[in-house]
């Protein structure tokens, strides 16, 4: 536990880092992929979401999870790919194949749907390969190119803004 504390610290340590140097690309891209990193700690209507997102206009096979844990118990299963403290390398890196995988997709949009700065999950938004990234305003402003300025229980008004934003952007 406490070495997990540690870890935590030093990879939101380089992870700040490295968003220094960040410049972000203006992309007119239509949205068809979209990727989704999840905090599962406090967040537990996954696939009420995913039901928002496809109401919208997003097909279910174009539509990506990844789930984040504290931690994981013994007999627990996910329909998702997921990670946890575990995965998470003393140098900023995750070492788990799926996730690999879902960093390197090209994503048309990445959310990011958390709103606690958690090291690993700000690890994976930050290294995705999404042309497009959305989040919470309560995280850390260089990582995504939009915001929404709510929280992580409010996932309809989330949807709600985040196409009404889109829509407007002429990402749809």
């Amino acid at each position: 536990m406490f070495l997990n504390k540690i870890k935590e610290f030093w990879t939101k340590k380089i992870v700040k880092k490295r968003l220094l140097n960040v410049k972000h690309l203006a992309t007119n891209t239509i949205i068809k992929k979209v990727g989704i990193v999840f905090d599962e700690t406090y967040f537990y209507e996954k696939d009420a979401l995913i039901a928002e997102l496809i109401k919208n206009g997003i097909q279910k096979e174009n539509i990506s999870s990844l789930v984040f844990k504290d931690v994981v118990k013994k007999n627990e299963t996910f329909d998702s790919p997921f990670f946890s403290y575990k995965n998470l390398s003393w140098i900023a890196t995750i070492d788990k194949k799926e996730v690999s995988e879902f960093i390197h997709q090209d994503f048309d949009l990445l959310i990011s749907y958390y709103d606690i700065e958690k090291s690993s999950l700000l690890l994976v938004t930050h290294l995705s390969k999404a042309t497009f990234k959305v989040g919470f305003a309560s995280i850390d402003k260089r990582l995504n190119h939009f915001m929404v300025d709510t929280n992580a229980e409010n996932y309809k008004i989330f949807v709600a803004e985040l196409f009404k934003y889109l829509k407007i952007l002429n990402k749809l």
